[in-house]
């Protein structure tokens, strides 16, 4: 028999709803989730995995829908999220933070912030001592020693300590879900009359930001100023090449966040590839 045309599949809804159930199991648990909407609530889940199965169900009491044709376009369903979320995780929302910082700068004729690497390695040190500490009500509950800048962050981050300069501010704000970098500069960062007055200080010459954080939440962002002079103050030692990162990121750096985890990539690979291995093994079963 034929196949029947696959837009008249009967079970075409159904991959619609496996695509949300891949795209969840295939985002890594590195710092930043696929999307906010791939977030799911149990019972979200529970009805994609009923849905699937359902689906491999009907298709067996159907042969006349061609399993490889099926199979086929389950693959490339497979592999759509993996590449989108590939493209996701390799962005650098701190360095986007800087950018919207600096362009908020610009429009009220304030001098524009040079984006300093070694404050934001710092900032990401700041928020990693401060993880998990978020209460309720989206507050970091958490204010390191003035110390741990130079005996802490600064060596961790192979900042040259000849170099370090002045931290003219700092700005501390969690979220338990994650938010766009508009959102977390808007929501989090710049929320009231103290951080508004810091983000207008003139004295400010730099700028770094740092983000941690797991994809279920809390996440954490810390954006760090100083009035160093450009380019001569928080030296990272050999541009930065010894940096071992491995939660994570950081403005100024072209690691992407969570760098020196497992690539983001294969575990979203792995993880489709085990989903289409399951679905074989239901399909035989059912």
């Amino acid at each position: 028999a034929k196949c029947k045309p696959f837009t008249n599949h009967p079970f075409l809804p159904y991959l619609l709803h496996l695509l949300r159930l891949i795209n969840f199991f295939s985002s890594p648990q590195l710092e930043l989730p696929f999307s906010p909407l791939t977030l799911f609530h149990t019972t979200a889940k529970a009805k994609s995995i009923f849905l699937f199965t359902s689906a491999l169900r009907m298709m067996k009491n159907n042969p006349s829908y061609c399993v490889l044709h099926f199979f086929c376009c389950f693959s490339c369903c497979l592999l759509l999220p993996a590449l989108v979320l590939s493209h996701h995780i390799y962005g650098n929302p701190a360095s986007d933070i800087v950018d919207i910082i600096n362009k908020n700068r610009t429009d009220q004729k304030l001098p524009h912030l040079n984006d300093s690497p070694g404050l934001g390695c710092m900032a990401l040190q700041y928020v990693e001592l401060c993880k998990g500490n978020c209460t309720d009500n989206n507050a970091v509950n958490c204010k390191p020693p003035e110390d741990d800048f130079t005996e802490v962050f600064a060596p961790n981050c192979g900042v040259e300590l000849p170099t370090f300069g002045t931290i003219t501010g700092h700005i501390v704000g969690c979220q338990r879900d994650y938010l766009e970098p508009s959102l977390a500069f808007s929501q989090v960062l710049i929320k009231d009359k103290k951080s508004v007055s810091l983000l207008k200080n003139r004295s400010h010459t730099e700028v770094g930001v740092g983000l941690v954080g797991l994809h279920k939440g809390p996440f954490f962002w810390c954006v760090l100023f100083s009035n160093g002079q450009t380019n001569s103050t928080f030296v990272l030692e050999n541009r930065g090449a010894g940096i071992q990162q491995k939660n994570g990121c950081y403005s100024g750096s072209s690691t992407p966040c969570s760098g020196g985890q497992r690539s983001s990539v294969s575990v979203a690979f792995f993880n489709v590839f085990f989903i289409y291995c399951v679905s074989i093994l239901l399909f035989t079963l059912l």
